[in-house]
């Protein structure tokens, strides 16, 4: 049996996405904590204290264990993706499964210059598959890499 190619990992500036993304999310649940707290329903600062530190974990700690449990191999005629630590995900995805592949940006990842990768399959069960945390260019070429062998295959 081989022996898997090694992965590639996300860039670093994922870790950046991530913390912004999970400081975003966190803002209505400490406000809301802030609200409890002026209404004096428990002993001063038991709910914000509680609540901030939840927040202060998920911001901190947790992007950066989820980048390192990212990586990513395009080998010859696939697309091998893993990720996830207590659940483990390990994907591939044969180039001639492919029906079409998306490139995409939003605000956040564009300010890091970073992109998510989208690849579409044939069947309705894990159709896409995304892979976040690609440098732009590195997205656009990955897709173009995947396009040329999907042409070649065709013709």
């Amino acid at each position: 049996m081989d022996e898997p190619a090694p992965l590639t990992p996300l860039d670093p500036a994922y870790v950046k996405v991530l913390r912004i993304v999970a400081t975003l999310v966190a803002l209505p649940p400490l406000a809301g904590a802030a609200v409890l707290e002026y209404a004096r329903l428990l002993p001063i600062g038991a709910i914000f204290l509680a609540v901030f530190l939840v927040i202060l974990y998920a911001i901190l700690i947790v992007p950066a264990r989820r980048y390192a449990r990212w990586g990513y191999d395009a080998g010859a005629d696939r697309l091998r993706i893993t990720r996830g630590y207590l659940f483990h995900h390990d994907t591939v995805v044969p180039f001639g499964r492919i029906q079409h592949i998306d490139v995409d940006q939003g605000p956040i990842e564009r300010r890091y210059d970073l992109a998510t990768l989208s690849v579409h399959t044939a069947g309705n069960h894990n159709s896409t598959v995304t892979l976040p945390g690609l440098l732009h260019a590195d997205a656009l070429a990955l897709r173009e890499t995947i396009r040329a062998h999907i042409k070649q295959a065709q013709g």
